[in-house]
């Protein structure tokens, strides 16, 4: 594919116009051209970048590639009045919304439950990529792609992204001034305007190193505004982090249940900026396996229940040959039961709390552990 881009504008004869001209020996400043060579007619591709400075012609190229002006706007569109999970695909299918803002990073459900114009930059950038998952065009250009991000949402989103929009069989272009995502977005094919040269083959990923600390309750303050849930401290909780350079990714708490000869966990959170890399459920996996191997209250080597109403989570947990699903439910326990239960249990030395008394879809899940995997 050969696309020539040119540009002319009228030649202005102004006294500044020509002072510039003298000044710098600049002829004209009307005319603009770039050809660029994109060898991708006998390509298998459904990602594709076009990467280079500002004013080096990615725009044009992206106009022209498909023969027809396709370039979406993700930030257009969206209600001031209404959540963001009501304005994707208002008439479709409500697991497929959820589905999309989660496999796109966007899975703080706080998040949902706001206008478009109340997100975070990083927020609304996500929304409309989930936006465009759902809608599923057939051909489609993004431009400046990850250009009003920081550069940490920037990378976690173009892999979150890549993973999520090679699932479907759309061919979708995507225009960027970074370099910075290449590796993390793992396109098919890369065309830089700058150098004008066509790649194929990417650098593999960088890897995410995970870092896990055992800690007390008061690393919860930074994760508490992005869970869905205002409980007070679990009894008899251990708590868990997870960092990447130092930086906090995730957390989770683990409750003995030892009348069960098993473990509780809860409190799972990753921060926004990290979610879609899939640091979350690797950060659990990891924090369950530590109990079953021993290393919990008391050294015992049970499994761990967990508990979720997230729908994508119970997704993925479901899919896994590390858990197996051991109850659905549409509306959370008598709470009153439960706090007796649990006064009951620490005879006495535990009063005021309970689970349930909600209205909420929750589904639980049983760690079975590394080796039953391998049976």
């Amino acid at each position: 594919m050969k696309i020539e881009v040119k540009h002319s504008t009228a030649e202005f004869d102004s006294y500044r116009a020509n002072r510039v001209k003298s000044l710098f020996n600049a002829e004209t400043g009307s005319n603009w051209e770039h050809t660029a060579e994109l060898p991708v007619e006998d390509l298998d591709w459904k990602l594709g970048l076009i990467v280079g400075p500002s004013g080096s012609g990615k725009t044009s190229i992206g106009r022209l590639f498909f023969g027809d002006d396709k370039i979406v706007n993700l930030y257009e569109g969206w209600a001031d009045d209404k959540p963001i999970v009501d304005e994707i695909a208002p008439d479709g299918d409500f697991n497929a919304v959820t589905g999309a803002l989660a496999s796109v990073g966007l899975g703080d459900v706080p998040a949902w439950l706001r206008p478009f114009k109340a997100l975070s930059n990083g927020q609304q950038f996500r929304a409309g990529l989930a936006r465009l998952l759902v809608e599923q065009p057939d051909e489609v250009v993004i431009d400046e792609f990850t250009s009003v991000v920081d550069r940490q949402i920037a990378k976690i989103g173009a892999l979150a992204f890549s993973k999520s929009w090679k699932r479907g069989k759309g061919k979708a272009v995507l225009l960027s001034p970074h370099y910075d995502i290449i590796e993390w977005l793992q396109p098919n094919w890369a065309y830089d305007t700058r150098t004008m040269s066509f790649k194929k083959k990417i650098r593999q990923r960088p890897t995410i190193k995970l870092d896990i600390w055992k800690t007390n309750g008061s690393y919860w303050r930074f994760f508490k505004e992005h869970y869905y849930l205002d409980l007070p401290h679990p009894p008899a909780a251990e708590y868990f982090v997870g960092t990447v350079d130092g930086e906090l990714v995730a957390h989770v708490a683990v409750m003995p249940l030892f009348t069960a000869n098993a473990y509780r966990a809860s409190r799972l959170v990753v921060m926004p900026e990290w979610q879609g890399a899939g640091v979350g459920t690797k950060f659990l996996n990891e924090v369950m396996q530590y109990h079953l191997d021993g290393y919990g209250r008391k050294g015992k080597k049970f499994h761990t229940f967990f508990h979720t109403s997230h729908p994508q989570l119970a997704n993925y947990l479901r899919k896994s040959p590390l858990w197996v699903q051991t109850n659905a439910q549409l509306y959370g326990a008598n709470k009153k039961k439960s706090m007796e239960s649990i006064k009951r249990t620490g005879k006495g030395m535990m009063n005021g709390t309970g689970y349930g008394g909600h209205f909420r879809a929750i589904q639980a899940f049983k760690y079975l552990g590394k080796n039953y995997e391998n049976k």
